[in-house]
């Protein structure tokens, strides 16, 4: 039984790759059932889905022909008994599929439509193809990414596809669900990656208009342009952050590094390029982890820059369980957390086309012997045995807790 704010509210997610995913990914940690509809054509492929498959944990897969006479009938049938409904293709795929917010609403008037894509539903570029880097190139973002003098730097696909598109989707389905409930109208959702993005753009914007911030790349005080908000190298060629910005952390900061400068010239621009050096001098007389040590309990606001495979060891993270280890796959607990109805741990990914009979018997929704037989849906074989570790109990189930990384 699932548990979390979300329990009890069932999700479609359309398949598809990036913010999509992602967003169905947090609606299951949250709680939700989350069905998935696959291509039957992928169902055998060792190579989609299963345990590695971490954007698609905690749901369930339905291997399902759009493209067949039946196909479509049956996500409709699914769409009587779910509340949301999330789809990523370009405008006007699933209308042309017959499974467009019109076909959806008739069937079920309280359904929330989730519609995620590029560039939106509307204007010159709608139809055209894109990815997280156009998406975040037309909208400013990252221009202002990049150190001063040199070209714009790839925030990997953190800013467009999971923070302004999959995040965004979900913010819209959880309020549209709220409205659902005290007035038992469904609505559309029309999420776009150039919008959120925009949207997190909202302090920088207010910057801008109040004049303390420069339309370049590396000269601001929070894009690495202050020498009190930057990343330096250590003698060992690894890196720290430094982040301290207000006065009171600066002066803890440069009193730890024993410099002598004066703390009440901290936002004289004049002085950054000769403290920037002089900062750099001093962080290259150790490593990284000697530094991490140096500053550890103060708040001097210096951290170590740690790589993808160390985050997990850090005792932060690891006092928090900010990572979890499931079938033997490291990968990001649920966030954010909750006091009342705390979410569970998340299931296994699933491999693909594993729960199409399950589903269609348990919601009730349609002949699923027909669709196998007439080759409209597809049911995977037993999935393979999960780790030894499972089997004993020893390791991660969906029924148990999961495993801190440390």
């Amino acid at each position: 039984m699932s548990t979390g704010p979300l329990a009890g509210y069932r999700v479609i997610e359309l398949g598809g790759i990036g913010p999509g995913p992602f967003a169905g990914m947090l609606l299951a940690d949250l709680g939700a059932e989350v069905v998935r509809v696959d291509r039957p054509q992928l169902v055998g492929d060792p190579n989609a889905g299963g345990p590695a498959d971490v954007i698609n944990r905690g749901k369930r897969s339905v291997a399902i022909d759009l493209k067949h006479p039946r196909g479509i009938a049956a996500i409709l049938d699914l769409v009587e008994h779910a509340d949301v409904l999330i789809e990523g293709f370009r405008p006007g795929v699933t209308e042309r599929l017959g499974l467009g917010p019109d076909d959806c609403l008739a069937r079920n008037p309280a359904l929330v439509y989730g519609r995620m894509t590029g560039w939106g539903q509307d204007g010159p570029l709608a139809a055209t193809a894109g990815h997280d880097l156009t998406y975040i190139a037309l909208t400013g973002a990252l221009h202002a990414i990049g150190a001063a003098g040199g070209p714009p730097q790839i925030p990997l696909n953190l800013i467009g596809d999971f923070g302004g598109g999959g995040c965004y989707l979900v913010i819209g389905v959880l309020a549209a669900l709220h409205s659902a409930r005290h007035t038992g109208r469904g609505q559309i959702v029309d999420a776009a990656i150039v919008d959120g993005t925009t949207h997190l753009l909202a302090s920088t914007f207010a910057k801008l208009a109040r004049g303390v911030w420069t339309d370049e790349r590396g000269v601001n005080q929070l894009d690495g342009g202050s020498p009190f908000y930057a990343v330096y190298e250590t003698s060992d060629r690894r890196h720290v952050a430094v982040g301290a910005l207000e006065p009171k952390f600066y002066r803890q900061f440069i009193d730890l590094l024993e410099l002598d400068t004066d703390p009440g010239a901290q936002y004289d621009r004049a002085t950054w390029p000769e403290l920037r050096r002089r900062l750099a001098a001093r962080f290259a007389e150790r490593t990284r982890d000697e530094w991490d040590a140096y500053f550890a309990n103060t708040d001097a606001c210096v951290a170590p820059v740690l790589s993808l495979t160390e985050a997990a060891g850090h005792p932060q993270l690891a006092a928090r369980g900010s990572l979890v280890s499931r079938a033997g796959v490291t990968q990001p607990a649920p966030a954010p957390r909750f006091s009342a109805t705390p979410t569970g741990p998340t299931g296994i990914p699933p491999v693909l086309g594993a729960d199409t009979y399950a589903v269609f018997t348990e919601w009730q929704a349609g002949d699923i012997d027909e669709l196998l037989r007439g080759g409209a849906a597809a049911q995977a074989t037993t999935p393979a045995a999960p780790p030894a570790a499972d089997r004993a109990g020893t390791g991660p189930s969906r029924n148990s807790s999961e495993r801190t990384c440390s």
